[in-house]
């Protein structure tokens, strides 16, 4: 898609903009990356169609690039794009039409329904399978990092988005709490936290952190080791390697731990109210696929 030509200027400068406002808003880093290159597609699309200009763009015109998504070949993978795959850019498109009206640069909406999809039964792991990634952790200064990034993913639950932004001034040692500043729809709240992964957190406060943090003294949990905010990428690279280490034959992600951590808390008997409530959902309809996990798992 970012190789796809893009000659009107003023498409380039919405693009980047567009990529500016999700920073802004706390986008998760992922969605930060890949809307405007689903944008960048559609203004191409639109100076095939000599739409020149932004306030030009019609709701017709977002049916017609969806639609025409719908017959073009998926430019990795060949065949049909699936739709899943294009209800990504009806995502993208409804955050683009925000943004032109909120900036008064345009008025389009969307009015194309998004395209049913399956929704996928997500992998998970086994407790076993977890305390194996557990002992895979050495007392290096990322391998104490590790047993965090476990204790926060796994057992208290987080997005990937949530764990990334946390600071350390997030958890609080005294409730047993860790207070999730930065949730999906821009919803707080605080999570428990149990005595192992306090103690794996003060044991990275006191023998890794210092060694990572640079001289800016950024408030972040997860610090890399170029002594910055740890993003979503590395953390997944560290998870990934205790999983070959661990022998884990599973193409596991950090949402995989939040999956996992669902599904075993429904399996031991948690009412599915309580386990909505821990992962911040918003409805039990989100929750309800693990559900259909235990089903298909257990």
């Amino acid at each position: 898609m970012k190789n796809l030509s893009l000659n009107n200027y003023a498409y380039r400068e919405l693009e980047l903009d567009f990529k500016e406002w999700l920073a802004l808003l706390g986008y998760a880093e992922n969605t930060v990356y890949n809307m405007p290159l689903y944008m960048h597609e559609f203004f191409h699309w639109l100076e095939i169609e000599e739409v020149k200009k932004v306030e030009a763009i019609t709701a017709e015109h977002v049916h017609d690039f969806l639609f025409q998504l719908k017959k073009r070949p998926h430019a990795r993978h060949g065949g049909k794009i699936s739709n899943a795959h294009i209800n990504k850019y009806h995502q993208g498109l409804i955050l683009l039409s925000q943004f032109v009206r909120q900036t008064n640069r345009g008025s389009f909406t969307v009015e194309t329904q998004r395209l049913e999809q399956t929704r996928a039964i997500p992998d998970i792991l086994t407790p076993a399978e977890v305390r194996e990634l557990y002992k895979a952790c050495d007392g290096s200064v990322l391998g104490l990092r590790d047993k965090v990034m476990l204790g926060i993913f796994y057992g208290c639950g987080l997005r990937r988005n949530e764990g990334v932004h946390l600071d350390v001034s997030d958890i609080d040692f005294k409730s047993k709490l860790v207070y999730v500043r930065i949730g999906k729809n821009y919803k707080e709240r605080y999570v428990p936290a149990n005595e192992m992964i306090l103690q794996h957190i003060k044991d990275y406060l006191d023998h890794s952190r210092p060694f990572l943090q640079l001289k800016d003294k950024t408030p972040a949990l997860f610090i890399s080791d170029k002594g910055y905010r740890a993003q979503g990428q590395s953390l997944l690279i560290r998870l990934r390697k205790l999983a070959r280490l661990s022998k884990i034959n599973k193409n596991i992600g950090l949402h995989t731990l939040r999956h996992s951590i669902a599904t075993h808390l429904l399996h031991s008997g948690m009412e599915l109210k309580h386990i909505a409530k821990f992962l911040g959902h918003s409805s039990l309809e989100a929750t309800q696929i693990y559900t259909h996990i235990i089903h298909a798992k257990f």
